[in-house]
């Protein structure tokens, strides 16, 4: 029988993983939801794993925040589970994500820096938002999220008030991203070589910058960077027989 598969890489009939993220799922883009549902639909037969990186969600303001737009993900994403394993790794919009969805979805967790073997290769796996490390003012934001203290504080306050700090962040979020430099809001080299070094890893996989790219490093090593699905499904292709980015408009 002839697949309706689109992105099944160089090995047609071999085992695969795919990789996406940056979806930024919201109710007020439900092409990208239909779009997203469809790839769950189509794309996951023969597929031993799907990594999302992170900003699966345009924002995530707690899992206890249940309406009708988080149940119809919820149950996409409880498709693609019944199909394949689902990996996650929380962006910088969807940080709160947390047990509780998981457990709802069946979509495991993995820790910021996510280290894997892959088809032969030791393959670190994060959002990416950790690399852009001369963006010092959100660094610094990044280090005060972290803090067990911080998160508690948040979550114990009312869903009202965390959807209007949410709004107010993704703004001012969005005016600094038309103001920066490029530089500040891409990865550094030094920190994409300071993690690999330290996982020994021969390939990194990230989004976050919404620049997809396979780039081929010293050392013979990779990092592949999978883009946003604003306007397009952008989804990364790993098999034995290397790796591909795949685009499809939405």
């Amino acid at each position: 029988m002839q697949s309706n598969a689109r992105y099944q890489g160089a090995a047609v009939c071999g085992p695969r993983t795919l990789i996406i993220g940056d979806l930024h799922l919201c109710p007020s883009r439900p092409d990208i939801t239909a779009a997203f549902a469809r790839f769950v639909e189509h794309e996951l037969e023969n597929v031993e794993a799907l990594y999302i990186v992170g900003d699966l969600f345009e924002f995530w303001i707690g899992d206890d925040d249940i309406n009708a737009f988080t149940d119809q993900i919820a149950q996409i994403i409880q498709a693609a589970t019944a199909k394949t394993q689902v990996y996650f790794s929380h962006g910088n919009r969807d940080f709160a994500l947390g047990q509780r969805f998981s457990q709802r979805t069946g979509m495991i967790l993995l820790p910021e820096i996510a280290c894997v073997e892959l088809y032969g290769h030791t393959t670190v796996i994060l959002h990416g938002d950790s690399l852009c490390t001369d963006d010092v003012e959100y660094q610094k934001f990044r280090t005060l999220r972290n803090k067990p203290w911080f998160r508690f504080v948040t979550a114990a306050m009312p869903l009202k008030l965390r959807r209007y700090l949410s709004d107010r962040g993704r703004a001012k979020s969005k005016d600094r991203a038309q103001q920066d430099d490029y530089q500040i809001v891409d990865v550094t080299e030094q920190a994409v070589d300071s993690v690999m070094r330290e996982y020994n890893a021969s390939r990194m996989i990230h989004g976050h910058t919404h620049r997809p790219c396979i780039h081929q490093l010293d050392e013979g090593r990779e990092r592949l960077v999978v883009g946003d699905w604003y306007s397009q499904e952008s989804v990364l292709v790993l098999t034995q027989d290397g790796a591909t980015l795949h685009r499809s408009a939405l």
